[in-house]
């Protein structure tokens, strides 16, 4: 599907963001293009967190309401002390638009299974038409014609997720020394490292993630910084679908012509929460064992069998999977569903019940947050990233000690001191586990 457009020009999606503190609004719901009824607005908008809830009519009024929970249909009133509604005319630009504070905190939200209900002041898509209707009463106290002019037909309705973008920390929460000086210190660290166990010569990394998270990004990432210029060796772009299909150990020179580095980078497919499609829960198990072949094709709708062509066998510790790295993409942590959530939890308890230690590497950080946007190296002092990294946290149940920021290389031509900082520090991270890992195994099997 195409994507889905807002239909606020520049200056009336800036008089939104007046009334809040610095925020980012994205569209989760189009009533022209997703259907004038409530199911369809449930099905987009329900346990997102925070919404803007926004009607346009003939009229030329911009109105609607703001909540900070979530839409549940519990049936329930919502308690809700930010709750407002605002309004006004895009005709005129200038004027600050009316904002409407909740006035019985209590009732500021009905949760029901209908459109967005204000208090039963302001509903959207009553009777799952093109409309609203209007009470103002003890629960928001407005006059109807400042709201919408009396105009109660809608031309549009929209609902956007609003997130924080926080502001900068005084403190970093976690120190990191940005200087030419530390980016040799993690090559050299990185370069030097030998495995414990003689009979690996590389300690390998299994990227999992949802398609389009930035798996393949972050190997083509840390691959350009070893070799001194922005490379794409693995395939990666923005598509519905993976564009990995198959399994690839991605090995690292330190050059060109250099020796190759101790860390392979095992790509694997995109995870998505059709069942049949994206990568299968039991193809990871496989992977970790050592039993898929490197460029081995996958079968979404079937997972590698042990009579299929190529399955190894007799996997040795060298073939193993010895850290698994969940990339998460940190602009769609809050919109990931429920089945892939279910997913990538099914996957933890397999990895889990093997033994091999997990991180998350959170992709995408500077699209997510305009702090780091424009300064990678504000990354642990952005709120907004410090809250992404517990939410992503939160819902895979890893603790944020074992969740590190990255920026890949997308559009730079020339690499940049700061995001190489990033991108070692996670290959440092993955060394450490990946000692855990073997620190865990017998001692039989460290020795030849």
């Amino acid at each position: 599907m195409a994507e889905v457009k807002s239909n606020l020009s520049k200056q009336a999606e800036s008089q939104l963001l007046s009334l809040f503190e610095p925020v980012k609004l994205s569209l989760l719901y189009k009533a022209s293009v997703h259907g004038y009824n409530s199911a369809a607005f449930h099905n987009k908008c329900d346990r997102q967190g925070p919404t803007l809830t926004v009607g346009y009519n003939n009229s030329g009024f911009i109105f609607g309401g703001y909540t900070s929970k979530s839409f549940a249909q519990t049936g329930q009133y919502l308690a809700d002390e930010k709750a407002f509604l605002f309004s006004w005319k895009s005709n005129d630009p200038e004027k600050q638009p009316l904002r409407i504070p909740v006035a019985n905190a209590q009732y500021a939200i009905h949760d029901n299974n209908l459109g967005p209900n204000f208090g039963t002041a302001l509903v959207f898509l009553n009777g799952n038409v093109a409309a609203v209707i209007t009470n103002p009463g003890q629960y928001y106290t407005f006059n109807a014609a400042e709201l919408h002019g009396g105009d109660l037909n809608l031309t549009e309705c929209e609902v956007y997720r609003v997130e924080s973008l926080g502001y900068a920390l005084e403190k970093p929460w976690r120190t990191v020394q940005w200087k030419a000086e530390k980016r040799k210190e993690l090559i050299d660290t990185i370069r030097s490292y030998k495995p414990p166990v003689l009979s690996v010569p590389q300690f390998r990394v299994l990227l999992v993630g949802p398609v389009g998270a930035g798996k393949s990004s972050f190997f083509n990432s840390v691959n350009s910084v070893f070799r001194g210029h922005v490379t794409n060796q693995a395939p990666a772009g923005s598509s519905a679908t993976s564009l990995t299909t198959k399994f690839r150990s991605y090995f690292t020179k330190a050059g060109r012509d250099g020796k190759p580095l101790p860390v392979v980078l095992c790509d694997s497919m995109g995870l998505e929460e059709v069942t049949g499609a994206g990568l299968d829960v039991d193809d990871v198990v496989s992977i970790i064992k050592g039993h898929v072949p490197d460029r081995y094709q996958f079968n979404p709708s079937m997972a590698i069998q042990e009579n299929t062509p190529g399955f190894i066998k007799s996997a040795e510790m060298k073939d193993r999977i010895h850290c698994v790295a969940f990339v998460m993409d940190a602009c769609k942590v809050k919109i990931m569903s429920a089945k892939l959530e279910e997913k990538l939890s099914a996957i933890r308890k397999k990895v889990n019940f093997i033994g091999v230690p997990q991180l998350v590497l959170l992709t995408k950080v500077d699209e997510a947050c305009e702090l780091v946007a424009s300064d990678v190296s504000s990354v642990y002092k952005s709120k907004f990233i410090e809250g992404k990294m517990q939410e992503v946290g939160a819902r895979l149940g890893i603790p944020v000690s074992c969740i590190v920021p990255v920026k890949n290389y997308s559009t730079e031509l020339e690499l940049d001191c700061n995001t190489d900082i990033l991108l070692l520090s996670a290959v440092v991270q993955m060394l450490r586990f990946a000692d855990n890992y073997f620190d865990d195994i017998s001692f039989d099997e460290k020795c030849d």
